[in-house]
């Protein structure tokens, strides 16, 4: 197992815990707060962030093997943020804290799969101008990021 890969699957299940830690202690009211900027409930961003951990992972992998990412746009982007936010509305907290964990976990674990090499494996990214980049900054950009990002946002709506 490459040490760098450990250390960076260490980080995204530090940000995921950190995350579900403190939506934990959100009351059923506050879970279901519009947090603003995001314009979504605290309930279905920690489901985004749960159901999207695996997946970011899968796209670092392409990177890994020189596959680019392309013919996605921010505007398409948005607007599967749109969509999962109706869809998933109602995620009740216990279900979602679970996915949470669990892919937070996957995720983690397709980490430490990498090769160092394939950390610095880059390809162009169109969401980034079609920027060669190398799949351990995918993966720390968008899968360790992530949590704390959307934590930020949750955080600052309970001031706390």
């Amino acid at each position: 197992m490459s040490n760098r890969a450990n250390a960076i699957a260490e980080r995204i299940e530090q940000g995921a815990e950190a995350l579900a830690a403190f939506t934990e202690s959100l009351s059923e009211a506050e879970w279901q707060t519009v947090v603003p900027n995001e314009e979504r409930t605290a309930g279905v961003l920690v489901h985004h962030v749960a159901s999207w951990s695996p997946t970011l992972v899968d796209f670092a992998r392409g990177l890994a093997t020189g596959k680019p990412i392309a013919g996605v746009t921010w505007d398409a982007v948005a607007q599967m943020n749109a969509q999962h936010a109706q869809e998933h509305a109602a995620a009740g907290k216990q279900e979602t804290l679970e996915l949470q964990r669990t892919n937070s976990k996957i995720a983690a674990d397709r980490v430490r799969e990498f090769t160092d090499e394939e950390l610095d494996g880059a390809a162009p990214v169109c969401l980034y101008w079609d920027t060669p980049l190398s799949a351990q900054w995918w993966i720390e950009y968008h899968s360790v990021r992530h949590n704390y990002h959307h934590l930020d946002s949750i955080r600052a709506v309970f001031n706390r």
